[in-house]
């Protein structure tokens, strides 16, 4: 790296790591897996965004007038230094949010394949000729960038979603104001050194560490765009205070209740692999995540005796460890969240089918006794159409999972999948094209899957949700409706003015 930088961490503002203002409160990075502090960083303020802002601001100009290629080359030099440092920054991502190692390297693989999408754009076609009904008007759309764009990304992909957000908007033209997420600020800090190391000009790219006063101080600042995954309540917020600014944009990706609809005409092989991924990977930690199966009757016994045996063995442990298939939640007060919401599933279910939320001692790693350790938790429970119970409608966002009987077709599954105040992921499984086609029409998500889990996103698709999971796509193409501002252009290539739709473009006095 072109600077060393010393504990406690500082911030990236104006090309330069800078303290923070005001009486320099630190905060620790902390291992789920095992409770040992990682690094020291420091809290900022209002002021810190504020800073970041104005250095952002004063770099746009400078910025926008390079050539997307331009543009491109810095990122360029991230997108090698991503591949070159994959096993060392696939371990860092796990050390620090917990999941499992083959999910931290693959967090970094997702990242610079969205630098490499976002810069490899830079040389693809740009705007849309349209045809005129005048044969000398060219009529055709460009795109330029809105200008400061802020982002606030979440902990449990900490490296991949910053660049969902940040590589498009400095391709586009944008600069850069970065809250990373405050349980993994050592991936923040290292990604910051990557953009200092690549020369980008002073002020493109900032990043401020730090809590949520951090992160509302950015939406309350003048930046033109606010891009946010995270929490639905944190992310309402956020579009709420957006929509009282007149000319700010906001991107919003948020939480979910997925389901799995399992038809029955399922490959019931297919059918329980996809549930344990989608239910169990990053210890259900995904907004993706599933916490809702939804199985046809004359499927339901042979599923569920399948399902809970794999549920009652899934290896749970040091997610260093390639034998861990699940690691540890990120933090204590989210441990206890999951345990409330499995209690309250205790009283709501029909029968509780594996209950791991405290592990047995045997089965946590030695040097590990300080981890936010819990287990997956499966219960039966009879769906109710009157929409009193919480358990299967609110996000957990953890190893909790409902499994509910349907009867009759695809569309009573449908119906009861779409019973949720979410939008954002969901799965079909069967082998009858018909059922997988209903429900990619009627189902209410924004990203769907067909006999696969639902989770895993490929950059080059829109990720983001409908209903209360989202207000838009803050990824990959879709990125871009948010990050620039498109101008209908209709140029004349003539010396006589005439318009569209037989409008007269005669000129009358009174002399006439």
């Amino acid at each position: 790296m072109s600077q060393q930088v010393q504990e406690p961490y500082a911030h990236y503002i104006a090309g330069e790591f800078v303290d923070r203002s005001g009486d320099g409160e630190t905060f620790e990075s902390v291992n789920p897996a095992t409770g040992e502090s990682l690094g020291e960083f420091q809290r900022g303020t209002p002021e810190d965004v504020e800073r970041a802002v104005e250095a952002a601001e004063s770099a746009f100009e400078e910025w926008r007038s390079l050539s997307y290629i331009d543009r491109a080359e810095y990122l360029w030099e991230i997108y090698h230094e991503l591949k070159e440092r994959h096993e060392e920054l696939g371990r860092v991502v796990t050390k620090e949010c917990g999941k499992e190692i083959s999910e931290g390297k693959a967090d970094v693989t997702e990242a610079w394949h969205m630098v490499e999408w976002a810069a490899g754009d830079a040389r693809h076609p740009k705007g849309d000729v349209v045809p005129s009904e005048i044969p000398a008007k060219d009529a055709y759309m460009r795109r330029k960038p809105r200008g400061v764009v802020g982002c606030i990304t979440p902990w449990n992909f900490p490296v991949a979603i910053p660049f969902w957000h940040m590589a498009v908007a400095l391709v586009e033209g944008n600069t850069v104001v970065w809250k990373p997420a405050e349980q993994t600020p050592m991936c923040g800090q290292i990604i910051a050194e990557m953009f200092d190391s690549t020369g980008i000009p002073e002020g493109v790219f900032n990043m401020v560490q730090g809590f949520g006063d951090a992160g509302a101080a950015i939406v309350d600042s003048d930046v033109d765009t606010v891009l946010f995954t995270g929490s639905a309540e944190v992310g309402h917020e956020v579009a709420r205070k957006v929509a009282e600014q007149p000319g700010t944009l906001a991107a919003c990706e948020m939480g979910g209740k997925n389901g799995i609809v399992v038809t029955e005409n399922a490959d019931l092989d297919v059918a329980v692999h996809s549930a344990v991924m989608s239910s169990f990977k990053t210890t259900g930690q995904r907004c993706v995540s599933s916490e809702r199966l939804i199985v046809h009757e004359d499927v339901y016994d042979e599923f569920k005796q399948r399902f809970v045996e794999v549920a009652e063995g899934i290896s749970v442990g040091d997610p260093l460890d390639e034998d861990t298939f699940m690691g540890p939640a990120i933090e204590p007060e989210h441990v206890e969240k999951i345990r409330k919401y499995n209690d309250l599933a205790r009283e709501e279910a029909t029968e509780v089918l594996v209950d791991r939320t405290e592990l047995d001692d045997s089965e946590i790693p030695e040097g590990h006794e300080g981890g936010n350790w819990v287990g997956p938790f499966v219960y039966e429970v009879e769906y109710d159409d009157e929409g009193e119970q919480r358990s299967i409608r609110e996000e957990v966002f953890g190893p909790h999972v409902a499994l509910m009987k349907y009867s009759g077709d695809i569309e009573r599954a449908v119906e009861i999948h779409n019973d949720t105040p979410y939008g954002l992921a969901g799965a079909v499984i069967s082998e009858d094209y018909r059922q997988i086609n209903y429900y990619r029409d009627r189902a209410e998500v924004g990203l769907s899957y067909g006999n696969l889990p639902c989770i895993g996103a490929e950059v080059q698709l829109p990720f983001g949700g409908v209903k209360k999971s989202g207000n838009g796509y803050p990824s990959a193409r879709e990125v871009i409706e948010a990050v620039t501002e498109r101008t209908a252009w209709t140029l004349n290539n003539s010396k006589e003015i005439q318009m569209a739709q037989g409008l007269s473009a005669d000129i009358k006095t009174q002399e006439d």
